[in-house]
């Protein structure tokens, strides 16, 4: 899944869009991204991080990168293919 500040308008459109296959929950408040670490001060995004998950709930693995974002899919599921 995936999560992000903007609204659920928004991220239904983006959804529809790129044909992404997975769910889209929506932190306009920031509390999830607060509790994750990755809340900006202000009015900035938040940043860009991934968490893999287990469906025993625990962390797999935890990476960011604002710069390349082709990154973020590769590394989650070369971490996934290794379990």
């Amino acid at each position: 899944m995936g999560i992000s500040a903007d609204p659920v308008d928004r991220q239904k459109a983006f959804d529809e869009k790129n044909s992404l296959g997975f769910p889209l929950l929506s932190d306009p408040d920031k509390r999830i991204a607060k509790q994750f670490g990755v809340k900006r001060f202000g009015p900035l995004p938040s940043q860009r991080a991934t968490f893999v998950i287990g469906s025993d709930r625990r962390l797999l693995g935890a990476f960011r990168s604002e710069l390349d974002m082709n990154a973020h899919a590769d590394r989650a599921l070369a971490l996934l293919k290794r379990r």
